[in-house]
């Protein structure tokens, strides 16, 4: 369910500042699930001669524990709890890092609008750096803020506390687009005046819309960008 007409509850006159999550919400999030729900427990079962079943059902909840804090997105973490190189065995599935469609269009038109744009991501910067090789999106950014940096994850406030100061942030001037229900209720409890749900983080993964917020299945629904 795209929520057509959505372009006209985005007042982009009155923003100045547009702050984009990666995964799942500029980039196809299938790339993430496929490696963490599939790939990585292959390697795992090949690694310890169990099957592969054996294996996600060993890793899932193992995951599952760390959602939602700093060391869920760590590289180093998972590196250290799985003892396979983490980063490395992502580059082996990089053909699946895919652009979700229109955020091209939409990142073009920001820009020549004069928009300040942000990357704001709990990614490691190991897969930033990943994903901006296979992308080359970031040219698109005046910045690029890991919560890494800050060694707390956007769910917590302290993120975009540490934000605010580091950008000069207007929050009230600022738009949000996120496909994870908790951020973006971090995100709007902090007060960034506008804040958008995507509600198809995955192409394999049906439309899922949000509540509580305003919801576009791609960046099609947020265009044209205007002053």
């Amino acid at each position: 369910m795209a929520l057509a007409g959505v372009e006209n509850k985005i007042d982009w006159g009155s923003i100045d500042t547009i702050l984009l999550d990666m995964d799942g919400t500029l980039l196809d999030l299938n790339f993430d699930l496929h490696f963490w729900l599939e790939y990585l427990p292959l390697v795992y079962a090949n690694k310890h001669n169990i099957t592969h079943q054996q294996s996600k059902d060993k890793i899932r909840p193992m995951l599952e524990a760390e959602q939602g804090k700093l060391h869920w997105y760590c590289l180093d973490y998972w590196q250290n709890v799985f003892e396979l190189d983490i980063a490395k065995l992502k580059e082996d599935v990089s053909h699946l890092i895919q652009i979700h469609p229109f955020v091209l269009e939409f990142l073009a038109q920001a820009k020549q609008h004069k928009k300040r744009i942000y990357l704001v991501t709990n990614a490691h910067r190991k897969t930033l750096k990943l994903k901006m090789r296979v992308t080359n999106l970031e040219s698109y950014f005046d910045g690029v803020i890991s919560s890494h940096d800050y060694n707390i994850a956007k769910e917590e406030q302290g993120f975009w506390q540490q934000l605010e100061q580091a950008i000069d942030l207007d929050k009230e001037k600022s738009i949000f687009f996120d496909d994870s229900i908790n951020v973006l209720n971090s995100a709007k409890k902090f007060g960034i005046g506008t804040v958008v749900a995507i509600s198809k983080p995955s192409s394999k993964i049906a439309t899922k819309p949000l509540e509580g917020f305003m919801n576009i299945e791609t960046f099609e629904h947020a265009l044209p960008v205007s002053k």
